[in-house]
């Protein structure tokens, strides 16, 4: 089993930007003992053979026909760039 000492708990608060008052530090320290104790014990588990998942159920993306529903709108798009050429946006070049 792991234990968080007090320094590692506020060392995790500081990295982690959060403000935590010196009496909290032994109640985050027991909590994040916990939260590895817990890793630990996931890690026991025997998963040899199971696919992996997205959700508990099964479940399917809603999909929908890959077509154009609104095109040749080429000269009204390139109306709001800067500079346009030949039919494409024109940028300076970045690379040295």
């Amino acid at each position: 089993m792991s234990e968080i000492d007090l320094e590692t708990a506020r060392k995790v608060a500081k990295l982690s930007r959060i403000a935590v008052a010196e009496a909290d530090l032994p109640e985050l320290a027991q909590s994040l003992s916990n939260i590895l104790t817990f890793m630990e014990e996931l890690n026991e588990v025997d998963v040899e053979g199971v696919e992996p998942m997205t959700s508990v159920t099964p479940m399917r993306l809603k999909r929908r026909a890959d077509g154009v529903t609104d095109g040749n709108m080429q000269a009204r798009i390139l109306s709001n760039a800067p500079d346009a050429r030949e039919g494409f946006f024109a940028v300076p070049k970045v690379v040295e």
